[in-house]
């Protein structure tokens, strides 16, 4: 993406963006990744970034940080204190990981949290004249607490900017809704974003449907914008590969999953296995790649099901070799009514590498999420949309059976992420996006 285009100032195609919020840039987390991708190719002297996260921000995109603590030292400890660990056990059934644990002390962590989050924000003199000394046109910032959206209000008091705010999941929604501090939780959220909101030309969000139903409820414009792919991932792993074999040389239909366990997935995932056993018994396995912590947390759940094995935790730069090595992707969310809630407006990160990758993908998850929606548009998955382990066993013995359905799909995926996710053409408008909103400041 050219900066210089003749005939336009730099500041016309890149404006001054300061990113607020509490994931740097890296390669390390979905946001950090998201972030590197969109703003790919801007300017180093146009861009500055305020995190609260303490991982290790990633320098060949935005050279210039600052690091806000998420919380004073001393409250930080106490809310560490009060953190309640927890371990799935094998065969656990589907309340289990997400059950409270702990009683009082995880009700007293929760309220810890919120009270963090809400108490009076200082924002240092010396950050203060950071960001001044910026002279931002944006400050762009993903949200998703009441301290980060302090910060950013302040930041845009002090600097005169406006804000673009980017909602990547319905958090809005759900955060502190257990009427956390007896209700002071929810209203202090609610205030701050419609502090936020009131200082922005128009929002960016994840989806087309939480676009359209983020204009009905904050009354501005809204586009949709997600993790986009490198045009080196669709040269690279778009060749077919065969089915693979075992070692004692049988085929077997390699089936793959990258990404979380928590929110649920564990168990969707769990029952993918269950189905594999029954459907193609001996002919097809599921590989799950997950965080480490993930792993240690949920993997005793999987050690009974002979058709699931786990992989290592994968890192940004071995994705693509992974998705690579399948025959089918596997993305799958929770069927729990609490966590469909949260996750109805969510396209998950790895998505766009999903379909990039040119492999078909079995879907397990409510049908009416924004993401089966998205993979439904794609015409790349066979989506099992519905609690169904006998509608789930069919449907994987027919991707199993059928290498034409799977080169099919994979070629519908693969084209409608050139069309859609490819990185030149999504970090262009979104610095058209932002440039927009400068002017219009």
């Amino acid at each position: 993406m050219a900066s210089d285009q003749p005939g336009r100032e730099a500041s016309e195609v890149h404006p001054r963006v300061l990113v607020v919020g509490a994931e740097p840039f890296s390669y390390h987390t979905g946001t950090g990744i998201t972030l590197s991708n969109l703003f790919r190719g801007w300017p180093a002297d146009r861009l500055a970034q305020v995190h609260s996260a303490a991982t290790p921000p990633a320098n060949d995109v935005c050279g210039s940080f600052r690091f806000f603590p998420p919380r004073p030292a001393i409250v930080d400890r106490l809310v560490r204190r009060g953190r309640v660990p927890g371990r799935v056990a094998a065969g656990a059934g589907p309340a289990a990981p997400d059950a409270v644990r702990g009683g009082w002390r995880r009700l007293v962590h929760r309220e810890l949290r919120a009270a963090a989050d809400v108490r009076p924000l200082h924002v240092p003199r010396g950050l203060r004249s950071w960001a001044v000394r910026q002279q931002p046109d944006v400050i762009y910032s993903m949200l998703g607490s009441v301290r980060v959206m302090t910060l950013v209000r302040r930041l845009a008091e002090v600097t005169g900017a406006p804000v673009v705010p980017h909602f990547m999941d319905d958090w809005p929604s759900t955060l502190y809704a257990a009427r956390d501090l007896g209700g002071l939780g929810r209203w202090r959220l609610t205030e701050a974003i419609r502090q936020v909101v009131r200082r922005a030309p128009f929002g960016l969000c994840i989806g087309d449907e939480m676009a359209r139903e983020y204009e009905g409820r904050y009354g501005i414009r809204f586009t949709a914008f997600m993790n986009c792919v490198d045009q080196a991932a669709f040269d690279q792993y778009r060749e077919s590969r065969p089915v693979g074999v075992d070692a004692t040389g049988r085929q077997v239909v390699e089936f793959v999953y990258v990404g979380g366990l928590h929110l649920g997935r564990w168990e969707s995932l769990a029952r993918i296995g269950r189905a594999l056993e029954t459907a193609v018994p001996g002919s097809a396995r599921l590989t799950v790649h997950a965080p480490e912590r993930d792993l240690a947390r949920y993997g005793d759940a999987f050690r009974p099901l002979s058709a699931v094995r786990l992989g290592h935790s994968v890192a940004s730069t071995e994705v693509g070799g992974v998705l690579a090595g399948a025959d089918v992707l596997v993305h799958v969310e929770s069927f729990a009514p609490d966590t469909a809630r949260y996750t109805r407006l969510s396209v998950s990160t790895k998505l766009p590498q999903y379909l990039a990758a040119g492999r078909p993908v079995l879907a397990h998850g409510p049908a009416e999420l924004a993401s089966m929606r998205h993979l439904q548009r794609a015409g790349a998955a066979v989506i099992v949309g519905a609690e169904e382990s006998t509608l789930l066993a069919v449907r994987i013995a027919q991707l199993c059976a059928d290498p034409a359905l799977r080169q099919r799909l994979g070629d519908s995926g693969h084209a409608f992420a050139k069309l859609c996710h490819g990185q030149q053409q999504v970090a262009e408008r979104f610095a058209a996006e932002l440039a927009r909103a400068a002017r219009r400041s």
